[in-house]
């Protein structure tokens, strides 16, 4: 299959997991069966590593709190931040991490109960793994926008109020 059709249907897929392949195959006016083929190879060639579901923890539990951490890293030889990042990576706390440029190496989301977890976890855990220089932790109030989507949709048509002088 092209590579245009594939990417067309990751980013079916990327919008809405849930998008069936016959679904998907009427968007892009392709068969079925090819949708079904292009999804399984790629799943098979780790393009498609999973799938997930959109959660406004906003609305549902406040024993949920996010910390974004930039690390600094002493990169080691041959490897770089590699060995580092592969280790922070497997902690169950850390949802996502990227390598980063800019004035930190690694920014990390770390999910917890509460603050104290989360604070408990980088100076117990994330700090202390040789090779990290520094950690500073910002911890999320709010969420907007996940994953492209807006977490809290206003009522379009909803009237502003009036500024005078």
């Amino acid at each position: 299959m092209e590579e245009n059709r594939r990417k067309e249907i990751l980013g079916l897929l990327q919008t809405n997991a849930r998008y069936t392949p016959q679904q998907i195959a009427v968007m892009l006016n392709m068969e079925p069966a090819d949708v079904e083929q292009a999804i399984r190879e790629m799943e098979e060639e780790g393009l498609i590593i999973g799938y997930h579901a959109l959660v406004n923890w906003n609305k549902i539990s406040s024993e949920n709190v996010i910390a974004l951490i930039e690390v600094k890293v002493s990169p080691q030889r041959d490897v770089g931040f590699d060995a580092v990042a592969e280790r922070i990576a497997r902690f169950p706390e850390v949802r996502t991490m990227r390598l980063m440029s800019g004035t930190y190496d690694l920014a990390v989301e770390v999910h917890g109960r509460t603050m104290q977890d989360v604070a408990f976890f980088v100076a117990t855990r994330l700090a202390t793994i040789e090779g990290v220089v520094s950690t500073t932790t910002h911890f999320v109030l709010k969420s907007y926008k996940e994953h492209g989507i807006l977490l809290e949709r206003k009522e379009e048509g909803a009237a502003r109020l009036v500024v005078s002088p």
